[in-house]
Parts: C-alpha cells; structure tokens; sequence
C-alpha cells in the first residue's frame, strides 16, 4: 500500500546499481512507510529496467528515467521537484550502494519531529565509517572541517548525502539557483538551509564502503568541493 499523500519520499538516484538496488528497496520499504523514487541516468547496467520491473509490482515505488549520466545532483534536484509537486511532506536523500544503510532511516524520520533537516552524522558520537582506509577517511573527513571553517557552520558532517528535508526547506532553498554537485552540492543544501534559519539535527549514522559496484568518489569530487565553498562564501557577501 502506498504511503498517503504528505508522507516521505526517498529519492535514490542511480549508476550501475543493479546489483544492490533490489535488495535495497526490499529493505527500504521494509524499514520505513516511505515511498521510494529511483533516479536512473540510463544505467549501461540496465538498473533503470529493474527498477522499472520492480515498480510494476510495488505501487510504493516509482521511477524516473533520464536520457544520460547528468550527474548525482542533477539527480537529486530532480527528485526534489517531483517531490514537490506530488505534495510529500519530507524527503529523504541517500545512496544506492548500501553506504547508507536502511535501518538508520527510521531514526533520520524520527528526528524530523524537532528539526526542519535531519543530517545522517558519521562524525559525531555513535557514527563512525566502516571499511575505509585512512586515506579516504582522511580525505572525506577532512573535508567537512575544511567547509566548515570556511562557512562558519557548527555541524559535523557537512558532506553527508544521507539527509531528511521538510519540504519549507526545499521550496526556501530555491532549487532552480543550486548548480554544484558531489560533495559541494551536500555541503551547499545545508549551507543554505542554515543561512534561512532552518533547524538543523544530527544523527549518528554508520556508514559503510559500498558493497557491489565501483566508488563513484575521487579526488577531484573533494579539489571541487574545496572551490566551491569560496564562491558560497563570496556569493553570501
């Protein structure tokens, strides 16, 4: 059965994820009374057919097909839009690779109640990254701290892509203005959302390497997160 109308929409953009993505929306839908829409940049994989075949028979999940690779958040803006328009209340951002694991997701929903953006922390107490070595852990770490001194934000884990909105949130964001992606684009959500005045949470999650498939993250993700801070702090100036 569908989640009525004002629920939670979990919007899941994908890659070459057909290895995780059924056991994932098994465990997704599992977990939580949310509706889930995957995002497919025509997967060479074929994950935009599986997920089209498993929408046939699950009316909570819905999928949206997209001509080529546009980028993770192209992706997400897109989802976003939809979400506004078929009127759910909150949205949720997460990985398709198990990096994000399902059973944090009743938490995340849970801390809406008092906040307006639930952040999904691996840098406070209780979270923790799982099978990184200590140079990926340096880089990603290092990053949020890096934002957040140039930013002036208090939050731990600005580079978190496991997120819950309200929808004020994103209609105040002015998704039409947002153009970064990777870990600038995570960084850039909250930071505006903070700027507006929002209420921000963090809750402790574990995240974990991938479990099938290729990281999508390297070095100039992160060199590009580094510029863009600089232009969200002069553009605010």
């Amino acid at each position: 059965m569908a989640v009525e109308q004002g629920g939670a929409l979990v919007c899941l953009p994908t890659y070459n994820e057909r290895e995780n993505l059924v056991p994932l929306l098994d465990e997704l839908l599992q977990c939580a009374a949310v509706d889930v829409l995957v995002i497919d940049d025509n997967s060479p994989d074929g994950t935009g057919s599986v997920a089209a075949h498993y929408a046939r028979r699950e009316p909570r999940v819905q999928v949206l097909a997209r001509p080529g690779r546009l980028g993770l958040g192209s992706a997400y803006l897109a989802g976003f839009r939809l979400a506004l328009a078929r009127g759910y209340r909150f949205v949720v951002e997460m990985d398709a690779d198990f990096s994000h694991q399902p059973r944090h997701l009743p938490e995340l929903l849970r801390a809406i109640d008092g906040a307006d953006l639930v952040l999904g922390s691996r840098y406070i107490e209780g979270g923790a990254a799982e099978n990184w070595g200590l140079g990926r852990r340096a880089l990603a770490r290092g990053g949020s701290r890096y934002a957040r001194s140039v930013l002036g934000l208090p939050y731990a884990d600005l580079t978190s892509g496991f997120k819950v909105f309200r929808r004020e949130v994103l209609e105040a964001i002015e998704l039409s203005t947002v153009q970064t992606t990777g870990y600038a684009f995570q960084i850039e959500l909250t930071y505006r959302a903070w700027r507006k005045g929002f209420r921000v949470k963090e809750v402790p999650i574990v995240f974990f390497e991938r479990t099938a498939g290729r990281s999508k993250l390297d070095a100039g993700v992160v060199a590009q997160a580094v510029t863009e801070v600089w232009r969200m702090r002069w553009r605010d100036r």
